[in-house]
């Protein structure tokens, strides 16, 4: 099978969509698929992989990512029969049209990700563009596709919710599991968050819920790692004098090697997100063997079933009484909850298993045959 995948941009941080998506065009490879990922080059890698193609913008706003050549390329790629199906990841730019179209003028299946941009924070947190480009360019878009695929139960609420009635792949992101160092040493007791500082990731929760336990838990401390976005780390820090914190710390952005060390390093990993269509940067720590304490505005809800953290509704109150669970648990039993969310994960997010279940899926659209489990009708 040959597969192109459509993603706005990918760059060298290895987050988002630029790790996932990623990471699985190499799983399909590892199943036999023929795969190219085309994107736009906003953001250039530092040694791309090979199956990568990019394509430079074209007049307009950057912001719609409007590039003329890779309309042509997509179009001819599937015109010519060189693409038995197209795959696009995420939506609001025109990379994620123009796969619609390719799709829809040469006859072969589209299948769309929406990436966590269906959920009702995002439509809410909607600028006046989107709600032009909506009803003009991107409904019309997804009616094209002929499956959606879903990172959780969740996420195919949204599609549903939207009215799209097409059959939905349930199939997680994927998660690479690192080895553990055998000396790790004694440190403070630390709480991370790591991710993008976006308004959409809940540190205006987690910040006062910080404030309700930081005086009755003095060998604790938060730190709050990643990249600002439009400046919300000032906002946030403003925010964080407001409130008094003390032992609060922003670290700036972490990759690669120093990320996974931060993970390691924390007794407990916290995301207090309004709207995660999977949160791959859960999935992480829970593979670094971190417990992690997260609001419902991600699809983690196994972290109670599988005991590896707490799965709390979205608000200042809900997270400040989990905290104060957590952070009176002794070591042992949070390093016990990292064990067994380490196991979890590694079983049940493996990329090998993503790879092929995502092939079957593409099987499936082109070739017929009996509904694989993992897809809803």
């Amino acid at each position: 099978m040959r597969a192109v995948h459509v993603v706005p941009a990918v760059s060298s941080e290895a987050s988002g969509p630029s790790y996932s998506v990623v990471r699985l065009c190499e799983s399909l490879l590892q199943t036999g698929c023929v795969v190219t990922l085309a994107a736009l080059d906003l953001a250039p890698m530092a040694g791309p992989p090979a199956f990568l193609k990019t394509f430079r913008l074209g007049s307009g706003p950057r912001r719609l990512g409007r590039s003329p050549h890779l309309r042509r390329w997509l179009a001819n790629e599937a015109g010519s029969g060189r693409a038995d199906l197209i795959h696009n990841h995420s939506l609001w730019m025109m990379p994620n049209v123009y796969s619609s179209w390719a799709a829809k003028g040469a006859r072969v299946p589209l299948v769309v990700s929406p990436r966590g941009t269906l959920s009702r924070w995002a439509f809410q947190s909607g600028s006046a563009v989107k709600r032009l480009f909506w009803p003009l360019l991107q409904r019309p878009a997804l009616e094209a596709a002929a499956c959606f695929h879903a990172t959780a139960e969740s996420e195919l609420e949204d599609i549903r919710r939207h009215g799209f009635r097409q059959p939905v792949a349930v199939i997680p992101n994927g998660i690479d599991i690192p080895d553990l160092p055998h000396d790790q040493t004694s440190h403070d007791r630390m709480m991370l968050f790591l991710g993008r500082l976006h308004p959409k990731k809940g540190l205006d929760l987690l910040l006062p819920a910080w404030q309700r336990v930081e005086d009755r838990f003095p060998d604790w401390r938060l730190v709050i790692a990643g990249p600002d976005a439009a400046g919300y780390r000032a906002k946030m820090e403003s925010l964080a004098g407001e409130l008094g914190l003390v032992r609060v710390e922003f670290a700036g952005p972490l990759y690669g090697e120093q990320k996974w060390r931060a993970y390691r390093a924390a007794d407990l990993f916290v995301l207090a997100t309004h709207s995660d269509n999977f949160a791959v940067t859960v999935a992480e720590a829970l593979a670094a063997g971190t417990p992690a304490v997260v609001s419902k505005g991600a699809p983690w809800v196994g972290l109670e079933r599988h005991g590896a953290g707490w799965w709390v509704d979205i608000g200042v109150e809900p997270l400040a009484a989990a905290l104060e669970s957590a952070l009176a648990s002794p070591r042992e039993l949070l390093a016990e909850m990292g064990r067994r969310g380490r196991a979890w994960v590694a079983a049940e997010f493996s990329w090998a298993t993503i790879g092929r279940q995502m092939a079957g899926t593409y099987e499936w659209l082109l070739r017929g045959g009996e509904r694989p489990p993992w897809i809803q009708p």
